[in-house]
């Protein structure tokens, strides 16, 4: 065992913002990497292996990992929007959210990145390797990044990604919120969130793809645009697309967050509010550090040597 932690001792980040950021990024790689795949299976095989609700399940088990992966160690944001939220309402230091995002922008890229390694000879054979955004049967954008329906106008796209992410976020609360009625184990958070992900989805996915997190978005747009996809990712309808899925959710989860403090949170007997006793991701669901960890078993030990010492 002594070389298991010679090992950890000497890989293992001693900086506590940079063992979080990595955790971020896994957990955001961890969520594209199963989402995205899913689009991709989807759409190459022309749905024969897999279809709406298939996607649908898979992003929400997509979430549900992302969280078990990040969770215990940054919170599992995995979305700069919820850790912009977090930043606003003070349970986030101002001064880790440019981390946590880059950390998540680049998770969002490289899974991108790693999807379209995997698929590329599927998408080769789907589309002739003329990359298409937009519309039409060969399109393939769309597995990477969110596009309206061609009925759907920029504004109702902003409207729903606000809608859409002040609902996961309002959920995020409620579930995480210890004065309310949501699940004690920490694992059964992790669970829930990914169930609130589905049943956006399944309501509010039609439109526009339900992107609801910026990283999830944007990350794999710029993967498509160096992928042979050209500039087309961001110059569809004019530029004025891609901007909807970064801004939508960082008002969304503003809104949403609040939406949960003024209609529930301020008035259970402990509020939410002045207690901090949610925190907009999984710092509910985040266990102790190795530093709390450490100092507990020191206790412990003390308390142990001293019954001995008592009954010698």
């Amino acid at each position: 065992m002594a070389w298991r932690t010679r090992i950890k001792d000497r890989i293992r980040i001693k900086n506590q913002l940079g063992r979080e950021t990595l955790a971020e990024f896994i957990g955001t790689f961890i969520l594209l990497l199963i989402g995205d795949g899913s689009v991709a299976q989807s759409v190459l095989s022309r749905n024969a292996s897999g279809a709406y609700l298939s996607v649908n399940l898979a992003w929400g088990l997509a979430v549900t990992m992302g969280v078990f992966f990040a969770g215990g160690v940054s919170g599992g944001h995995i979305n700069p929007a919820v850790s912009l939220t977090n930043c606003i309402l003070g349970r986030l230091p101002w001064f880790k959210l440019l981390p946590y995002m880059l950390a998540q922008y680049l998770g969002a890229f490289t899974a991108a990145a790693v999807v379209f390694a995997v698929y590329n000879d599927a998408l080769n054979n789907f589309d002739g390797g003329v990359r298409i955004t937009g519309y039409g049967a060969n399109a393939t954008a769309g597995i990477f990044s969110t596009f309206p329906k061609e009925y759907v106008s920029t504004w109702t796209g902003l409207g729903d990604q606000i809608v859409g992410t002040a609902l996961l976020v309002g959920c995020i609360q409620a579930i995480t919120d210890k004065n309310n009625f949501s699940p004690s184990d920490r694992g059964i958070k992790a669970i829930s969130i990914g169930f609130v992900v589905l049943a956006i989805g399944l309501s509010l996915g039609h439109n526009c793809g339900y992107a609801i997190n910026p990283a999830r978005d944007l990350g794999p747009r710029i993967l498509t645009s160096i992928a042979g996809w050209g500039v087309s990712p961001f110059s569809f309808r004019n530029y004025n697309w891609f901007w909807v899925p970064i801004v939508g959710p960082h008002i969304g989860a503003i809104l949403g967050a609040w939406m949960y403090l003024l209609f529930s949170g301020i008035h259970s007997e402990n509020d939410s509010w002045q207690s901090d006793s949610s925190d907009l991701q999984l710092d509910a669901i985040k266990g102790p550090s190795m530093d709390e960890i450490k100092r507990t078993n020191e206790i412990n030990g003390n308390v142990n040597l001293a019954y001995y010492n008592d009954r010698e």
